[in-house]
């Protein structure tokens, strides 16, 4: 793949110099009388390297490679699958990846000190949604001994996760552990999968950091642990889990094979969730503020791109990120769950207009209630051992979230004429917080402006000032 971006980059180069010496001729003929045009901001690092996991929302960086977006704005960019979640943290935090593709999770959790310690910064959101929960077809069997059925005999979607307790107390009374895979602790999918448990009357488990326990098994009726995206069907498959959170194209990749189904998508758990931001060291984004931007443009453009027209590029894109040097999946798999569409088992695909989303409802802004969320729930599970109040909240939000550098890119899109004002917030009023969200599955509001008090409202959980016992 090295190669592959390699021989691109040289290519770009090429075009690059090819066009701007056609300007530079444009420029020379009409300069008598012209008025004077802003020059463009010095890049200080036009040679970028940048890393992903093989997951369809890696994608606004494969469409600003290949649509030209990054060389619009004088970058050559290499794109790096990474082998895992903390590889990926690791080769940013160490300068070897100039940014990435992370959990939205990664950078506040790395900033926060939980794990590896690193201010890292975000100033633009990838993507909503993307993600579901898939069991096995044992567990898909037991579940349909209790489920409600539809007119047509499939079941009513979503699945609450009522039913699986019943499961899950089958298996306590055989003696057996309940086992689930999750992608990385400070994941959307760790915390999706908590949520939807909860909302059940699952336990989860809770994290004991100060105890030295990071396990996040503490309590459980359900033990969770981390598994690379791409080996999840896979370990299922083996048994060693008995259903999973992740991204697609992976709960898709279970129906193909044949060996689980998907129960819920966290657009059904959560409506238009944050899910991966483009994470980059703060160290970094102090000393190439321009480059800084400029990737942000070149991502605002490609998410544009991804939405325009009722998805209308979606099935091109899927082609594009099927290739190996990007996810490596069945173009049927990836397109499966990007073209709108959904399949809960084989034959049973419903419509999931919004499963993925890039750009519509805002999604690219970089909203400080979405980083409160992330930090409600690392409160709600102990890896925030100890009460915080509301004011930390929102500092710790600030570290992290640059919506500021998200506007000033915006900005400058609109005044070049490539995009237009309407397509994003009124920068004039934002105040990086959504109205409060109603759409949660168990009916519980959240707003950001108020996080202590949406903690506590909350069932299973951490409260006040409890710590874990």
């Amino acid at each position: 793949m090295k190669q592959y971006a390699m021989q691109n980059k040289w290519s770009l180069r090429a075009a690059r110099f090819v066009r701007c010496a056609l300007t530079s001729a444009v420029v020379a003929t009409f300069v008598v009388g012209a008025p004077a045009m802003a020059a463009k901001a010095k890049i200080e690092r036009p040679d970028l390297k940048f890393g992903f996991i093989k997951l369809t929302d890696m994608v606004p960086l494969a469409i600003a490679y290949e649509k030209g977006y990054f060389e619009d704005e004088g970058l050559f960019v290499t794109l790096e699958a990474q082998a895992n979640w903390k590889v990926l943290l690791d080769r940013v935090i160490s300068g070897e990846l100039d940014g990435a593709h992370m959990l939205a999770g990664q950078p506040i959790g790395a900033t926060m000190g939980y794990g590896t310690k690193a201010h890292i910064i975000t100033a633009f959101s990838m993507d909503l949604n993307g993600n579901a929960i898939t069991v096995s077809n044992a567990v898909m069997d037991e579940l349909k001994k209790k489920l409600p059925k539809q007119a047509d005999g499939k079941p009513e979607h979503p699945i609450k996760a009522e039913y699986l307790k019943a499961v899950v107390d089958d298996y306590k009374k055989q003696g057996k552990s309940f086992k689930m895979g999750m992608v990385f602790p400070v994941s959307t999918h760790n915390y999706e999968l908590r949520y939807w448990l909860a909302s059940g009357g699952i336990k989860p488990g809770y994290y004991a950091p100060l105890k030295g326990d990071t396990t996040g098994q503490i309590n459980a009726d359900v033990l969770l642990s981390v598994t690379p995206p791409p080996q999840m069907p896979s370990t299922m498959e083996a048994g060693t889990i008995d259903g999973y959170c992740v991204g697609e194209p992976w709960n898709q990749q279970a129906v193909f094979m044949g060996i689980g189904a998907p129960v819920i998508t966290d657009y059904e758990i959560q409506k238009n969730n944050p899910e991966k931001v483009f994470g980059v060291n703060k160290d970094w984004a102090d000393k190439n503020p321009n480059t800084h931007k400029a990737v942000v443009k070149a991502l605002i453009r490609a998410g544009y791109w991804l939405d325009a027209e009722n998805n209308k590029n979606r099935a091109e894109a899927a082609k594009i990120i099927a290739k190996s040097n990007y996810v490596g999946a069945d173009y049927k798999v990836i397109a499966n769950s990007m073209t709108g569409t959904f399949e809960y088992e084989k034959g049973d695909v419903r419509k999931v207009p919004d499963f993925n989303v890039f750009f519509r409802y805002n999604a690219t802004y970089p909203y400080y209630s979405d980083a409160i969320w992330y930090l409600t729930q690392m409160r709600r599970w102990g890896q925030i051992p100890e009460y915080k109040p509301d004011s930390w909240y929102l500092d710790m939000a600030k570290k992290v979230y640059r919506p500021e550098v998200y506007a000033s890119a915006a900005k400058e899109l609109i005044a070049e004429g490539k995009m237009k004002a309407s397509d994003f917030p009124d920068f004039d009023k934002e105040t990086g917080f959504k109205p409060p969200a109603k759409d949660f599955l168990d009916g519980v509001v959240y707003d950001g402006t108020k996080p202590n008090a949406y903690i506590d409202s909350l069932k299973i959980g951490l409260k006040g000032k409890e710590t874990v016992k």
